[in-house]
This record gives C-alpha cells, structure tokens and sequence, in this order.
C-alpha cells in the first residue's frame, strides 16, 4: 500500500512540476504582449494629449473671437436702439408739436372769431402759415382793443330806463357812457348790453375820455365780458345782514331781546331792593343810639324793599334771643334772595344758548353750502354765498348777544349779593347797638 501512495505520489509531482514550466511560459508571451500593447497605448495616448491640447487652443481662440464679435454686434445693437429712440423721439415730438400746433390753431380761431377775424381752415395752407397769420390779425386787434374807441350805442340807467349816447371804450375791458339824462362809467348788464354803474362819480372821466384827453386818475369799472349781468354795488344795511343769517339768526335776535328785558327787569328789581339802604340805616341806629329803639320801627314804618322789611323783621324781634333773631334775620334775607336773584339764572342761560345757537346755524350753514357744491359745483361763487353767509353770521350774532348778557349777568349777580350782604350787616348792627345800649 505504502509503494501504491509513494507511486501515485511521485507521478503528482511530476505532473505538477511540468505544468508550472508550460504556465510560466504562457505567462511570459503574455506579458510581453501586454508590454507591447501597454507601449502602443501610451505612445497612442501622448498623440491624443498634443492633439487635444491644440484642439483646445484652437477652441480657446475661437471663443476670444466669438466674445469680441458679441461685443461688436452689442455695440451695434446700442448704437442702433439709441439711433431709434431718436427717431422715435423726434417723431412724437413732430406729432405732439402738430397736436399743439392745431390746438392754437382752435384757440385762436374761438378767440378771434368773437371780434369777426376768421382763421383760415384751408388744408392745402401750411399749420405753421396760418400760425403767423393769426399771430398777425391778433396783434392788429390787440392795438385796436387797447385803444380808446368811441361810438354811438345804448345802455340802461339805474332805474332800468334805456337810453341812446356815445360809449367810449377802453380797450375790451371797460366802458363809459355819455348821455343827456346820465353820463358815468358801465358795467356789464348782460347779453352784450351795458348799464350805467352806481358805485363810482365818473362823469368828468368819461366827458374826457371822448374828448381824448387823459386825467392822472379815473373812477373806472373794468369786466372780463358782457356775458354775465353784474349786480349793483349795495351798502350793506345791519339788517341785510341779520337777513344772512336765517331763521336761527332771526331766533338768536329774539333770545336777545328777551335777555335784555330781562335785564331791565332785574335792574329795576335791584334798585327796589337795594333803595334807601343807608338812609334806613342811620334812622335806625341814631334811635337806636338816643335809647328810642322802641321808636325806630314807627320812623321806618313808610319805607318799602327788601332792606326795609329785613330791619323792620329784626326790629320786631329785637327783644327776643340773639341766635333767635340772627335766624330771624337770616329767613328773611333768604326770602328776599328769590325776589333779588329773579331772572338771574335765566339771563346767564340765555348767554350760554346764544353762542350754542350760533354754532348750530354755522353747522347748518355749511351741510347747505356743501349741497349746493354737490349739486352746482363751485363754479358760481354766488350759490356758495347764502350758506356761508348763514354760517358766519349766526356765530357772529350768537356772540354779539352772548357777550353782553355775560358781562352784564355777571355785575347784576354781584351787585345782587352785595344788596344781601349790606342787609345782612344793617340788621346785624343794628342788633349790636341795641344789646350794647340795653345792657
């Protein structure tokens, strides 16, 4: 068994060891053919490197010339938008100088058409010849316009008459009339027409003025056209102007008026009450002092107002307790307080709804204003004219009636309290010199 293993175990290494002589030199052809192929691939490789290189700058120098010919066309393509916009420009300002140049055109012939100078409308004239010509008759209208023109016309005097005369213009912007019955400035009275102006004495103006002679100074009454009527120049009375104010201008006059009778009626109450103060008060006291004080009621007996009847209560109880006449004293100065406060209160209130009053014609007046605005627009000044005129004349009505009632009803209520405190001191004195003398 052992000689078997032996055997089979030498032809294995035979075996083996002439296996690895023929792999070696398979392995030896196959490196060298990779060797070769390896050289071939890098001498292979180094061509394509120089090649790419040279591809590579050839591209780079290509780029550099396509950037400068983007920088060119953009250049040119600025040059070309800006010369565009020129053209651009200069055509909207060839239109817009047309759009102006037709608009004058239309002004003009509006304006000029008034005084009879036509503009030509002819297509085959030139804007710009026709431009001059209106400039040209404008400026002959101008001289005539701003000269002294006389002439035979009619015109109406203040009472609504129509009279015939000479008007002597100036320019386009005034106008005197020159008749048998009136001579005098005009004003505008509508339609074309003129009426003789009541504000202003320019009789002698306007006999010079046709005459052509110039005066340093004139009474003159200048107007934008004939159009419109101007209205005479008024005074303004107070009672136009109470009228301004409305309904509540009218009601705030009557608050007013009731506040100042008031008044009167607390001035006489005053001087009822605070009459023959002192003269009552020396009777008293020199009886009191001569030991009469039982007499001194008798002396006082005719004399009337709240002084009187405050003493003659204290001289009444004079005997009694002296908190018990002080009390006396007082109760009565207390019921004459109602007749010497009377209408006090009410005149102070009346101050203080007067200005209240006219706040709310001023808050009236405007609501009003506002809806004429919104129903006519601004355009007519005169429309505005009432509810601003209410607005304003109530507060000032308001404040003429507040302001005296307050200063007034104010010096009514200290001369009241004065009346009380020169009643309360008589009766209190007289009280003194009575105790003073019985003890």
């Amino acid at each position: 068994m052992q000689k078997i293993f032996l055997a089979i175990s030498t032809l294995l290494i035979l075996a083996t060891t002439v296996n690895a002589s023929e792999l070696s030199n398979a392995y030896q052809k196959e490196y060298g053919f990779l060797k070769a192929q390896k050289a071939e691939l890098e001498a292979r490789l180094a061509i394509d490197i120089t090649q790419h290189d040279l591809d590579l700058l050839k591209a780079k120098e290509k780029v550099v010339d396509l950037q400068q010919t983007l920088l060119d066309l953009n250049k040119k393509v600025d040059i070309d938008k800006e010369k565009l916009s020129r053209l651009a420009k200069k055509l909207s300002d060839s239109e817009e100088n047309s759009d102006i140049t037709g608009n004058v055109l239309n002004q003009a012939r509006l304006t000029l058409d008034e005084y009879g100078v036509k503009v030509s409308e002819s297509n085959t004239t030139a804007d710009i010849d026709k431009l001059t010509k209106a400039f040209s008759d404008a400026g002959t209208l101008y001289v005539k316009l701003s000269s002294l023109q006389n002439g035979k016309g009619q015109f109406y005097l203040p009472d609504g008459k129509r009279v015939e005369g000479d008007i002597v213009k100036v320019g386009n912007i005034a106008a005197y009339g020159i008749s048998a019955e009136a001579t005098g400035a005009l004003a505008p009275a509508g339609n074309g027409t003129y009426k003789l102006w009541n504000a202003v004495g320019s009789s002698d103006d306007a006999k010079a003025l046709f005459a052509k002679e110039m005066r340093e100074n004139i009474d003159i009454f200048t107007y934008e056209n004939l159009d419109k009527e101007i209205d005479y120049m008024k005074e303004k009375t107070i009672a136009d102007t109470v009228e301004g104010g409305g309904t509540i201008g009218y009601i705030i006059l009557i608050l007013g008026a009731f506040g100042l009778l008031l008044l009167i009626f607390r001035i006489l109450k005053l001087l009822k009450a605070g009459s023959n103060v002192y003269e009552i008060s020396d009777i008293v006291v020199k009886k009191v002092e001569s030991g009469k004080g039982d007499e001194a009621l008798d002396a006082i007996k005719e004399y009337e107002g709240s002084t009187a009847r405050v003493i003659k209560s204290a001289l009444r109880n004079i005997t009694k307790n002296r908190e018990h006449v002080e009390d006396i004293i007082m109760e009565n100065i207390l019921n004459e307080s109602s007749q010497i406060d009377r209408f006090g209160n009410f005149v102070l209130v009346i101050a203080a709804v007067a200005p209240l009053m006219g706040l709310l014609g001023t808050v009236t007046g405007m609501i009003e204003t506002f809806d004429v605005i919104t129903e006519f627009g601004t355009g007519d000044p005169k429309l505005l004219s009432g509810g601003i005129s209410a607005a304003l004349v109530t507060t000032m009505l308001g404040l003429i009636v507040a302001i005296p009632l307050l200063l007034l009803g104010n010096l009514l209520s200290g001369w009241a309290q004065n009346i009380k405190d020169s009643m309360e001191q008589s009766a209190l004195h007289i009280v003194n010199l009575y105790e003073k003398h019985r003890a």
